[in-house]
C-alpha cells in the first residue's frame, strides 16, 4: 500500500477516482472524528440542559465554537461519504443520481446552516 497517498491532501479535495480514494476519505474523517468527538462531548456536556443565554455565552467563546463547527462539519462529511457508498452499492440507474444529489444537498445544507448559526451567535 502506498502510504504517501494517505497523507496527500489532494486525495481529500479532488474528485475520487476509485474506491481507494473514497476509503481514504472515510479513514481521514474517522480519525478526525475520533479525536474531536470526545472533546465535543466533554465541552458541550457542560452546557447541555442549560438556558438559551448560557448556550449563547458558551458558543460565543471561539474555542467552543470551533469545536462545535469541526464536529458537526466533519461528522456530516463522514455521513455523506458513507451514504454515497451505500447508494452506489445498492442503487442503480437514474435513481442513483437522484439519491446522490439529494444526499449532497441535505449534507451541505446542514453544514451551511451550522456555520451560519454559529457565526450569528459568535458575532
Amino acid at each position: 500500500m502506498n502510504y504517501f497517498k494517505i497523507i496527500n491532501p489532494r486525495v481529500f479535495f479532488q474528485k475520487p477516482s476509485n474506491g481507494t480514494d473514497k476509503h481514504i476519505r472515510m479513514i481521514i474523517t474517522s480519525v478526525i472524528l475520533a479525536i474531536v468527538a470526545p472533546i465535543f462531548i466533554f465541552t458541550f456536556g457542560k452546557v447541555l440542559g442549560s438556558s438559551y443565554e448560557d448556550a449563547n455565552i458558551f458558543l460565543s467563546k471561539p474555542t467552543n465554537a470551533i469545536i462545535v463547527v469541526l464536529t458537526v462539519c466533519i461528522g456530516l462529511l463522514h455521513f455523506r461519504y458513507g451514504v454515497q457508498t451505500l447508494i452506489e452499492d445498492y442503487v442503480r440507474g437514474s435513481t442513483k443520481k437522484i439519491l446522490l444529489t439529494i444526499a449532497n444537498i441535505i449534507c451541505y445544507s446542514a453544514i451551511a446552516i451550522n456555520l451560519i448559526s454559529i457565526i450569528r451567535i459568535y458575532f
